[in-house]
């Protein structure tokens, strides 16, 4: 499957759910809508993963520490500096 973008993924797996409850589909059908669903998840599990990744990159490279905890990343001790720059 082409990668494709996060929005487009998460619309069609939006379809697909949709289509599965109204509709009333053979057990093939059903069975290729549930495969083409678990790539689109996959897809946008590593694609949030990445983003999230990025974002604790971004913020470790502050002067700053980086606290992560249930909720994810949590800026602690930062304090601007007139040579810090965001």
């Amino acid at each position: 499957m082409k990668e494709m973008e996060f929005e487009k993924a998460f619309e069609r797996l939006e379809e697909i759910l949709q289509n599965m409850n109204e509709n009333k589909i053979s057990l093939d059908n059903s069975l290729k809508l549930f495969e083409e669903a678990d790539l689109l998840i996959k897809t946008c599990n590593k694609k949030l993963l990445d983003a999230e990744s990025k974002i604790e990159t971004l913020i470790k490279n502050r002067d700053q520490d980086l606290k992560i905890d249930e909720n994810g990343p949590v800026k602690e001790n930062f304090n601007m500096d007139t040579n810090q720059v965001l």
